[in-house]
């Protein structure tokens, strides 16, 4: 295990986002543990959100069958075969002339069925994007924790550092005073009475 930050994460979150911890949802409280315990918050989404159930995943490969050229076309020579069969080539013992009312029932059943399950599927992906959306949130909110950290780490250190200079400024300072009485002396030997 790694060794525990000397950044005090939560108050330093109460001081960047304002208020008490408390006051905190619970999602930033949990983001701001895992920046305390430095453990990764990225994973691999898709592995997070790729768990679909039987129906989920039926429902998708439906909506997305459904909604390729592929499905057009096939469905499109569909119809035009069963026009060109019920009027063309069965003549007078069509299964189901010109109105077409058979295939028109087909058709309503088809489109009955397809928009409950497109439905499903558009439902799942809306799911996966609020999933997506608060994955995105906790990251970002982590890397922004970090680089606030980081902030406040590199202005502790140019203080230090500007404190270290003064100090080696002074202490020249005081040399150089020294170094002056020191030739003032030399240049200007008492005098004896």
């Amino acid at each position: 295990m790694q060794p525990k930050p000397h950044i005090d994460y939560l108050a330093r979150a109460r001081t960047w986002f304002g208020g008490t911890s408390a006051e905190l949802d619970p999602a930033t409280r949990g983001i701001v543990q895992l920046a305390i315990d430095r453990r990764v918050t990225s994973t691999d989404p898709g592995k997070l959100l790729d768990q679909a159930t039987f129906g989920e995943a039926l429902a998708d490969r439906v909506a997305a069958f459904g909604g390729s050229w592929t499905f057009i076309v096939l469905f499109l020579a569909a119809l035009v075969g069963w026009v060109v069969l019920n009027t063309g080539a069965l003549g007078t013992d069509a299964l189901d002339p010109f109105p077409y009312i058979f295939l028109n029932l087909m058709l309503s059943m088809v489109a009955a069925l397809q928009a409950p399950v497109i439905m499903m599927s558009q439902n799942r992906q809306a799911s996966k994007d609020r999933q997506m959306a608060g994955y995105d949130y906790a990251v970002n909110l982590k890397a922004e924790l970090e680089i606030m950290a980081l902030h406040e780490k590199m202005d502790a250190m140019r203080s230090d550092q500007i404190m270290r200079l003064l100090d080696q400024q002074q202490a020249q300072l005081d040399l150089l005073t020294r170094l002056v009485e020191r030739v003032g002396d030399a240049a200007n030997p008492p005098s004896i009475p």
